[in-house]
């Protein structure tokens, strides 16, 4: 049996899951009808959802219910919840259980002193595709601490990846490059930074590596200093021991191997042995590496984001990895309209930025037709590298093994 999975832990907007749905009716109908019966053949490709978070909310609410109610209709898709998290936030899904009972699960497995722990379940589940230790596993942290729980989700699942044996690396971005600060003394919550170096810790107690590596350029705009040794080591001053500010391309370069990499909003979807004999796009190159799908969900300007998953692809295309760039909800503000600029500011033109990069091998960008059109927008003309699709497309690109990949799986890291 071949699990596809998603972790989400943000809001789910009505858009957001109407997409979801769409891309699993595609996925099931055009390439695994036989998993629409009531009876599902046995060895069948599964898709789960590891629920957290806010996330939690969208089981609960009517209509984001009724959603959920169409996409479990799918009797291969199943739902696990944190059980922790819906009892802090008082959520009840006994609607969704009486009407799913196999398929939307409220109870987490046992982890190391008999407590229950979702974050062993999603561990249990990457194991279940992978090879035979040793292996690793990743996490990619786009926000700061204390003011987003994605920073704690984090090192919650490097921790239950310690105890599946399996190496913990931590790539810090954007504002998550703060969970690595010296002095962290919340009062009133984990320490993060002491979690960083508590992982480092029992990484090495039980003979595995350990990484924790921060994009110096988000570090540079941040204020976080660091100086040279003299015999190549870069050193900060401003970060806990284990934590390394290093060049992007030493972040990409753990991009390049086949573990598992998640953020709060994510995905792993695995590429079946045989897949279909067209595939949607294509690397330059023959890669072993994971082609990775970004998803701009947030508008520009207001926020890092988008620009931030602008240099992200770009710095894993440039590495030889198959990336695609694709806008949709609110990223489709990125590519509606003439941006334009005061010659004298300093304030970046998302649109030049995408036209400048757009010829990069690797790299392609793509824009959901069905995002513009709920907006009342239009893609501007001139950004004739950005390819318009719909939910087909869509689901091409997500399901779809892409032509010159040698890889088991894709992942798709949502911005």
């Amino acid at each position: 049996m071949t699990t596809h999975f998603f972790l989400i832990s943000g809001l789910q907007s009505i858009e957001r899951l109407s997409w979801i749905e769409e891309c699993l009716k595609f996925f099931f109908v055009q390439l695994y009808p036989e998993t629409l019966m009531h009876r599902a053949p046995a060895g069948s490709p599964v898709f789960t959802f590891l629920v957290t978070g806010d996330a939690l909310y969208s089981l609960e609410e009517p209509e984001a219910q009724q959603v959920w109610s169409v996409i479990l209709s799918m009797t291969a898709i199943r739902v696990v919840c944190d059980r922790q998290e819906l009892a802090l936030r008082g959520i009840s899904i006994e609607q969704l259980k009486m009407k799913y009972p196999d398929q939307v699960i409220d109870t987490n497995g046992l982890a190391a002193g008999n407590k229950p722990s979702f974050w062993n379940d999603v561990v249990g589940l990457i194991r279940q595709n992978r090879p035979p230790l040793p292996d690793a596993i990743g996490w990619l942290q786009n926000e700061s601490p204390y003011m987003h729980l994605s920073a704690g989700y984090g090192i919650q699942y490097l921790s239950a990846g310690l105890e599946a044996r399996l190496s913990p690396e931590l790539y810090a971005y954007l504002d998550g490059i703060h969970m690595g600060h010296t002095g962290q003394n919340p009062m009133e919550s984990e320490n993060i930074g002491r979690g960083i170096e508590d992982l480092h810790d029992r990484a090495a107690k039980q003979g595995l590596t350990s990484q924790f590596i921060a994009c110096n350029r988000c570090a540079t705009a941040r204020g976080y200093s660091t100086w040279d040794d003299g015999e190549g080591t870069v050193i900060s001053t401003c970060a806990v021991k284990s934590f390394r500010i290093r060049d992007m391309n030493a972040m990409i370069d753990r991009f390049e191997r086949p573990h598992v990499i998640l953020s709060e909003n994510s995905g792993s979807i695995q590429f079946p042995k045989k897949g279909p004999a067209v595939s949607f796009d294509r690397a330059e190159k023959t890669s072993t590496a994971p082609p990775v799908t970004i998803l701009v969900t947030r508008s520009p300007y207001s926020s890092e984001h988008a620009y931030g998953a602008i240099s992200f692809a770009v710095a894993c295309a440039h590495q030889g990895v198959l990336t695609r760039v694709v806008f949709l909800e609110d990223g489709v503000y990125s590519v509606a309209g003439s941006h334009r600029t005061p010659a004298e500011s300093m304030t970046f033109n998302i649109q030049d930025v995408i036209n400048a990069v757009a010829g990069s091998e690797n790299l392609h960008f793509f824009v959901l037709m069905t995002s513009l059109q709920k907006r009342g927008l239009s893609k501007n003309k001139n950004l004739n590298a950005v390819l318009d699709i719909g939910y087909p497309g869509l689901g091409k690109i997500l399901f779809y093994p892409p032509g010159n990949v040698q890889a088991e799986h894709q992942r798709v890291l949502v911005f």
